[in-house]
């Protein structure tokens, strides 16, 4: 891996596709995993000092954790509909069984404070329309503060119609103040048509200690410590779906950021402007 930018593969760690800890991004809180399984294989792991969710990006699972068995109807791929998930406490071993194979992400948090074991039901995931035009975008809203609880961890899915920015205006979430909180960010990619899409990552003080602008593709990944991130851009004719994790100190667990002053006029534009029609892409219809 670099510092930034972890292209699919660069990031494997057996049994998974891809591993991002705290020490190996450089900081305090949140995690990554994805995991690749065959028709009916199980994989068992311990979260240890994470809570974590087993989140499908592809197919569909059965999560047994505490006594507790859980069916995943899960999904074709990100861009067929909102799935259903499992939430798993620190301190608790887990088992995943694939049922027709797939791919699974477990993104995590570090934290001190066991919770308990939780299905989340994708009829019950907010599906929010953002900005406007060509900035127009979905998130699914699956771990927010509002919508489901953890004690640390934040994570929401952003699917951007093909020739769309989304993460835009750029923005931040490297300090803690009232309109804003610390939170350590990881996006991970799938691209539909395994076309490009691009990344911009870039400090902001003067020093251009992070200045990034990348080719992503399905299964790379990009880390952001701090500094404002954006726009994520989706060529024309190719749809960008990324998984973002974050997570930080506060107490509190808001999602607070502050947009880069040069491009935050934009977002009054958007009160002119329809939403893209092609919006929603998905939704938690039937397993598709």
């Amino acid at each position: 891996m670099n510092d930034q930018y972890i292209p699919d593969g660069t990031g494997a760690e057996e049994p998974y596709r891809l591993v991002i800890t705290p020490e190996r991004a450089g900081w305090a809180y949140s995690g990554l995993r994805v995991l690749d399984l065959a028709p009916r294989q199980t994989h068992q792991f311990a979260t240890g000092d994470e809570e974590m969710l087993v989140l499908p990006l592809s197919g569909g699972c059965v999560v047994r954790a505490d006594g507790q068995e859980y069916s995943v109807d899960g999904r074709a791929s990100v861009f067929s509909r909102v799935t259903d998930f499992v939430y798993l406490p620190c301190r608790t071993v887990a088992e995943v069984t694939s049922l027709d194979g797939g791919r699974y992400a477990l993104p995590s948090a570090r934290t001190t404070r066991r919770l308990e074991v939780r299905y989340g039901a994708a009829e019950d995931v907010p599906v929010e329309l953002r900005g406007a035009g060509s900035a127009s975008r979905q998130v699914n809203n699956f771990c927010t503060p509002g919508s489901f609880p953890t004690d640390k961890l934040i994570a929401v899915e952003v699917l951007t119609p093909g020739g769309n920015w989304s993460s835009y205006p750029p923005h931040k979430h490297d300090e803690h103040g009232d309109d804003e909180r610390e939170l350590e960010e990881i996006y991970y990619f799938e691209v539909d048509r395994e076309g490009p899409g691009y990344q911009r990552v870039y400090s902001s003080g003067p020093d251009k200690q992070i200045d990034v602008l990348a080719e992503v593709h399905s299964g790379d990944a990009v880390v952001i410590p701090f500094g404002y991130h954006g726009p994520s851009m989706a060529a024309p004719g190719y749809d960008l779906y990324y998984l973002n994790v974050m997570a930080g100190p506060a107490a509190d667990r808001e999602w607070l950021f502050r947009d880069d002053p040069e491009h935050a006029w934009i977002r009054d534009t958007w009160a002119a402007e329809p939403v893209d029609p092609r919006l929603p892409l998905t939704g938690a219809g039937r397993k598709q």
